[in-house]
């Protein structure tokens, strides 16, 4: 493994343990506010893993509100016991972008797992696509996971299901900012390398709603890291 992807990595392993970290210590609760919950993990990380910086704004999501994309806003919300809920966050190591996002079922509805499964399937099946297709556009793997979402029985929640991560501040590109999106219609490759000619990297994300129910399920990590 390259020392990028290496380090891409490592940033996302300690991302991985700070959620292990917020489940041990019981933090995502019932009575709790989002908010609340956003500033606990925030402070762990700072006085856990050293973090002083997130390279984008925190999420903690419950209940309703999971059906909402990053991009939107609403009342801050107190979680209940048979809440899903869901974190995003990008925390910065040493220099080195994460973006991981995990959700969990409290209670025992098994809808409500079933939700939390079938995003991990579809992460897993995305990477897998990735993986064994070399041209592969970014237009084409979001209709892709957009697909597993109808037929697993959801709804794909966001016009996007991804984009480019790397060393802070990330690659961007003002004259066409959805060019590093991952999102229909999108006809770049993802294994086309930057202008430097190095690999880019990019984060894959999942997000299944279920508007009747009012719930939804969110997962994010590394597409091009092998894990």
């Amino acid at each position: 493994m390259d020392a990028v992807s290496q380090a891409l990595l490592d940033a996302q392993n300690k991302a991985a343990a700070l959620f292990a970290d917020v489940v041990d210590q019981g933090m995502i609760q019932a009575g709790k506010l989002e908010s609340e919950l956003s500033d606990e993990i925030h402070e762990l990380a700072r006085e856990r893993y050293g973090v002083r910086r997130h390279w984008h704004k925190r999420i903690a999501r419950a209940g309703p509100n999971t059906l909402l994309g990053y991009y939107e806003e609403s009342a801050d919300r107190r979680i209940e016991a048979d809440d899903v809920v869901f974190l995003d966050f990008g925390p910065v190591f040493e220099s080195w972008e994460a973006d991981f996002g995990r959700t969990y079922a409290l209670g025992p509805d098994p809808h409500k797992h079933r939700l939390v499964s079938d995003i991990g399937v579809a992460f897993r099946r995305g990477k897998e696509l990735y993986e064994r297709t070399p041209g592969l556009t970014a237009g084409q793997l979001y209709d892709y996971v957009a697909g597993l979402a109808t037929t697993s029985g959801w709804e794909f929640g966001a016009p996007t299901a991804g984009h480019l991560v790397g060393h802070f501040p990330h690659e961007r590109y003002p004259a066409d900012p959805k060019r590093f999106s991952i999102r229909s219609g999108n006809t770049q490759l993802l294994r086309e390398p930057d202008e430097s000619g190095n690999p880019r990297h990019w984060i894959l994300e999942i997000h299944f709603v279920d508007r009747a129910r009012q719930i939804g399920g969110f997962l994010e990590e590394l597409l091009t890291v092998p894990t």
